[in-house]
């Protein structure tokens, strides 16, 4: 598994901390963007991303020995939804096979602009998609997400947690056991 954080976020954060350790003893891989590595606080403009998650992909399959289709990608927020448009092959690119998406707290639309939704590529996802979004959650409310979710022709798992907002980046043992429940006792330890 490789997950990428959200725009405002460094791979330290304490929940993707809490689900590297919680999938153990699957690898994971927490990632951060150029940008972040830079020490720029901005954000790349989504190309540049994508390609930096279609680099890291790459080098992150050599260093495994696997390829691409055995991994699962995603991350919170902006790291999910860049994942998300990898796979799909937004951007005119060629979608790259993945086993699956995690998408936790998916930035449907800005808050406040639910006509602003980021959705577009979401007809192209054809592999599994597991969603861990608040029901309160600015970005998109449960409702919304459920409409720009039957867009995706491929599997979709949605988990919503209650009293929860876009902040997923706690050590949220509910967020873990979501991703353990997804990936299956397959992948997992007991």
């Amino acid at each position: 598994m490789a997950l990428w954080p959200g725009a405002g976020s460094a791979s330290d954060q304490p929940g993707l901390v809490a689900i590297d350790e919680g999938v153990a003893p699957l690898p994971v891989a927490r990632i951060d963007f150029p940008y972040r590595r830079e020490g720029r606080r901005a954000p790349d403009r989504a190309p540049k991303l994508m390609a930096s998650v279609r680099d890291e992909v790459a080098a992150l399959c050599e260093r495994w020995g696997t390829t691409s289709e055995h991994l699962v990608l995603g991350g919170r927020s902006m790291g999910g939804r860049i994942c998300s448009m990898v796979a799909a092959g937004a951007a005119d690119l060629d979608p790259l096979p993945v086993a699956g998406l995690v998408l936790m707290s998916y930035p449907l639309h800005p808050p406040g602009k639910p006509e602003n939704l980021r959705t577009a590529h979401l007809p192209d996802l054809r592999v599994p998609v597991l969603f861990v979004s608040g029901d309160r959650d600015a970005f998109g409310t449960p409702d919304e997400l459920a409409e720009a979710q039957a867009l995706i022709p491929g599997p979709v798992t949605s988990v919503t947690l209650a009293g929860k907002g876009h902040d997923l980046k706690r050590a949220d043992p509910d967020v873990v056991a979501a991703i353990r429940d997804w990936l299956g006792p397959r992948n997992l330890p007991a």
